[in-house]
C-alpha cells in the first residue's frame, strides 16, 4: 500500500490554522469532541454493570477498531508514513488502551464526580505536555486563567467526593499522564494528516492485542447483556473512542493544543449534568458556581494567542 508524506498531507488543517473561519470551525469540533467525552464517565457506568472491567475495555476497543479499519479500507486511505508510526503508538498506548483501562478500574470503586477529577486536570496537563513535545509557548494571561480554572474543577470535584482520597485515586493520576500524553501526540499528528486516520490507525493498530485481550476476559469475567450494559459499551465504543476523537483531534489542529485542551475544562461538569440524569446522582449548589467560573476561564484562553 502507499504511504502519505509530507506532500500529499492535506492541505485544508494548513489553510484552516489562524484563519477566522478555521478557528470557529476548530473550537466548534473540539467542543463536540468534548461533549462526546463527557458522555464516557456515565456510559462506563453502565457498561460495568454488564460487563467485567477488562471485557468492557478491550471489546470496547476491538468495536471501535472494526469501525475505524473499515472507514480506512472504503475509503483506501494509504498506510501512514514510516516516521508517523511512534506518535501513533504513543496515541494508541495512551488514548485507545491507558486512559479507558485506567478509568474503567477507577470506576469500580469510584463515583463519576470522583473520577471527574482527572478530567478536570487534563487540560492543564495536555498544555504542559505540549509545551514540551510541540514547543508551543502560551503567554502568561493563558497560564493564569488555564491554572484558575483548573483550580475549580478541583474544588469543586474534591467537594462532591466528600474530600476523601480513594485506591482509585492511583488510576486516575496514571489516566491523567497516558491520555494527557496520547492527546499532544495525537494534536500534532492531525497537523499532517486528517484527525480521524490518527485515531483510525492507533485503533487499527490496537486490534491484534485487544482481540486477543476481548477473548481472555470474555472467558474469565462473567457478562450480563442489559440495556444499560449494551448501550454504555456501544458508546464508549463508537461515541467517546472514534468519533468523538475524530472531531477533537480536527479541532486541536485547527486551533491548537493549549486552546483545545482548555475546552476541556468544562468536561467535568457536563459529565455531572449526565450523571444526573442518567445515573440519578445528586449535584450541590456549587455546580453553578463553578460553571461560571469555568466559563470565564475558557473565554479568558480563547482569547489569549499563544
Amino acid at each position: 500500500m502507499r504511504t502519505q508524506n509530507s506532500a500529499t498531507a492535506p492541505r485544508s488543517i494548513a489553510v484552516e490554522v489562524g484563519a477566522p473561519a478555521g478557528r470557529t470551525a476548530g473550537t466548534l469540533q473540539a467542543a463536540l469532541g468534548v461533549t462526546a467525552f463527557s458522555l464516557t464517565f456515565p456510559a462506563t457506568a453502565w457498561g460495568l454493570e454488564g460487563f467485567g472491567p477488562w471485557s468492557l475495555v478491550a471489546v470496547r476497543c476491538v468495536l471501535a477498531a472494526l469501525i475505524a479499519g473499515g472507514c480506512l479500507l472504503a475509503l483506501r486511505v494509504p498506510l501512514p508514513a514510516r516516521r508517523h508510526w511512534p506518535g501513533l503508538a504513543v496515541v494508541a498506548g495512551g488514548v485507545v488502551l491507558g486512559f479507558p483501562m485506567l478509568t474503567t478500574l477507577a470506576l469500580r470503586t469510584s463515583t463519576t464526580a470522583h473520577a471527574a477529577v482527572v478530567v478536570g486536570l487534563l487540560p492543564l496537563t495536555t498544555a504542559l505536555f505540549s509545551t514540551l513535545r510541540v514547543g508551543s509557548r502560551p503567554s502568561r494571561t493563558f497560564w493564569t486563567a488555564a491554572l484558575a480554572g483548573a483550580a475549580a474543577v478541583l474544588a469543586f470535584t474534591v467537594q462532591q467526593s466528600g474530600g476523601a482520597l480513594t485506591a482509585a485515586d492511583a488510576y486516575l493520576f496514571a489516566a491523567l499522564l497516558v491520555c494527557a500524553a496520547g492527546y499532544t501526540e495525537g494534536g500534532r499528528l492531525a497537523r499532517a494528516m486528517p484527525g480521524w486516520q490518527v485515531i483510525g490507525w492507533a485503533l487499527v493498530l490496537c486490534l491484534p492485542l485487544a482481540a486477543a485481550g476481548a477473548g481472555l476476559a470474555l472467558a474469565h469475567e462473567p457478562v450480563r447483556l442489559t440495556v444499560h450494559g449494551v448501550t454504555g459499551l456501544l458508546w464508549v465504543a463508537a461515541g467517546s473512542q472514534f468519533l468523538g476523537l475524530v472531531v477533537w483531534y480536527r479541532g486541536m489542529a485547527a486551533i491548537g493544543i493549549p486552546k483545545a485542551s482548555q475546552l476541556q475544562l468544562a468536561q467535568p461538569l457536563l459529565t455531572l449534568v449526565w450523571s444526573v440524569l442518567l445515573l440519578g446522582e445528586h449535584l450541590t449548589v456549587a455546580a453553578p458556581l463553578t460553571a461560571a467560573a469555568v466559563l470565564v476561564c475558557i473565554a479568558v484562553t480563547q482569547r489569549t494567542r499563544g
